[in-house]
């Protein structure tokens, strides 16, 4: 019994540090995808930003009501003035998404008309390997 408890705390000891580094791995990957995706929107190219989003993305709005979404949503706040990381979190589960592999990013953003919003973006690890964005909020 000491032995199998033991194996299990050696094996345990090895691989969590080898899953935490490739979810960091994940979380640095998938924010720099996000804020490549976020350059486009800042710049009001939504057309382009939702060819670059996730798959799950593109089924769920078309590009047209994206792009309109997008312009009401973005154009009032006028353009950014800073963005930074308040969290990122990796996971395999959200609310109403396949399993896979997300990560859900918080910006503090400061806005030329909105000094202080959130942005939750959340990319998704494409079948292709890459991250692409799958969600976008502003509050």
């Amino acid at each position: 019994m000491k032995a199998a408890l033991c194996i299990l705390f050696l094996t345990m000891t090895f691989l969590v540090p080898g899953v935490q580094a490739q979810e960091s791995q994940s979380i640095m990957d998938a924010e720099a995808a996000a804020r490549q995706w976020l350059e486009l929107t800042d710049a009001g190219n939504f057309d382009r930003s939702w060819d670059e989003a996730a798959e799950i993305f593109q089924e769920h709005i078309t590009k047209p009501a994206w792009a309109s979404a997008a312009a009401n949503a973005r154009s009032p706040l006028g353009s950014v003035h800073s963005r930074k990381v308040r969290s990122a979190q990796y996971a395999r589960t959200l609310p109403g998404a396949p399993d896979g592999e997300y990560v859900v990013i918080q910006f503090e953003t400061s806005f030329e008309n909105k000094p202080s919003a959130t942005e939750f973006v959340t990319p998704a690890r494409a079948k292709d390997g890459s991250w692409r964005v799958s969600g976008y909020f502003i509050k």
